[in-house]
């Protein structure tokens, strides 16, 4: 139509130049779409960028070629007048051509490759939010199977000793194993909650160890109802007790505190025991910790765990969790699966 107006202002008006145009506008239409169909049979926007404009030049030229070789000779009747020598009228009618199959091939293909990048991108975000939650659901769900074993057996114990301690301790290991089975269906609980697992595992240790356990729990009244990953203190404090308590020949203790800091959660664990290597103490757990923490309240939330300087009774392990505050990013995930991060 462009090339139509160029010469209906120069010529005026010829009916025959109009039913040119008009052809040509549809065989520019069926060109386009036959390098539509092309590059989306063969994923030409998934290529690398220099792989992929060699391409774009090329079909270009092809197509401008086309055009040229059914119009030259159409020309040559209807406006002899504008003819010139060979070679370069050939050359200016691809030239033309390709002046505006270009433009509309390099709009068509730039938006498609930049959104096939950007799906790319999303697609790469959403695979590596699933696997890490399914790394959290792991470790949500995880129970260390002996110390079920190692409660079972105390519990056996208590029945002839202590029948009613014996039906407590029932309880309480039902209720952990309930909230064991329900947290990977949900990504937070209130701190509270999770603080009623923790105290009942703590119950069930302390049948086991006795006098060798010492516990203490002080909370900040302003935290009980801030949303914590589940299954994530009890875990850290199983550790704590696996990997200090056990371990120290007079027993130990295991002292849970939260605060409030700066409109921040502190959260820190404190037990008996010497660090060593963090890998080898803490395994999948304190590794996927941290992720969850990310995963779910983004990289404002912090976990670090630290051997403490020496105390007058004994070496003493800290681990600290940092959440911030609730409206910025407890549903973090949803925003990434939104496209929103």
């Amino acid at each position: 139509m462009v090339e139509y107006l160029a010469y209906l202002l120069q010529d005026g008006f010829d009916i025959n130049v109009l039913y040119l145009a008009i052809a040509n506008i549809f065989l520019g239409i069926t060109l386009t779409h036959l390098y539509r169909l092309m590059i989306r049979r063969w994923n030409w926007v998934r290529l690398p960028f220099f792989r992929l404009a060699p391409r774009v030049l090329l079909s270009v030229l092809v197509m401008a070629s086309i055009m040229t070789m059914l119009n030259l000779p159409i020309d040559r009747l209807l406006v002899p007048q504008r003819m010139v020598e060979e070679p370069w009228l050939l050359i200016g009618y691809i030239m033309s051509f390709g002046k505006t199959m270009l433009a509309w091939v390099l709009s068509y293909t730039a938006y498609h490759y930049v959104e096939e990048n950007r799906n790319a991108e999303i697609e790469r975000i959403l695979l590596k939010t699933s696997i890490r939650e399914t790394e959290a659901k792991v470790l949500r769900s995880q129970l260390n199977p002996h110390f079920v074993f190692n409660a079972l057996n105390s519990i056996r114990a208590l029945v002839y000793e202590n029948p009613t301690k014996a039906q407590l301790s029932i309880t309480q290991l039902s209720s952990l194993l309930r909230n064991s089975l329900l947290a990977d269906r949900r990504k937070t609980v209130e701190l509270r909650e999770e603080i009623k697992t923790v105290e009942d595992y703590l119950a069930l240790e302390k049948v086991r160890y006795e006098e060798r356990l010492a516990c203490q729990i002080n909370l900040d009244s302003r935290t009980l109802f801030w949303q914590v990953p589940p299954m994530m203190l009890q875990t850290l404090v199983e550790n704590a007790i696996k990997h200090g308590v056990s371990t120290a020949i007079g027993g130990g203790f295991v002292e849970v505190q939260s605060t409030i800091v700066a409109d921040k959660l502190h959260i820190s664990i404190r037990n008996t025991g010497v660090l060593g290597d963090k890998e080898a103490s803490g395994g999948f757990g304190l590794a996927n910790t941290a992720q969850r923490l990310e995963l779910l309240y983004g990289p404002e939330a912090t976990f670090r765990i630290f051997q403490e300087e020496d105390h007058y009774d004994g070496p003493v392990v800290c681990a600290e969790i940092t959440i911030p505050t609730q409206s910025e990013g407890i549903f973090r995930r949803e925003k990434v699966k939104n496209g929103e991060l």
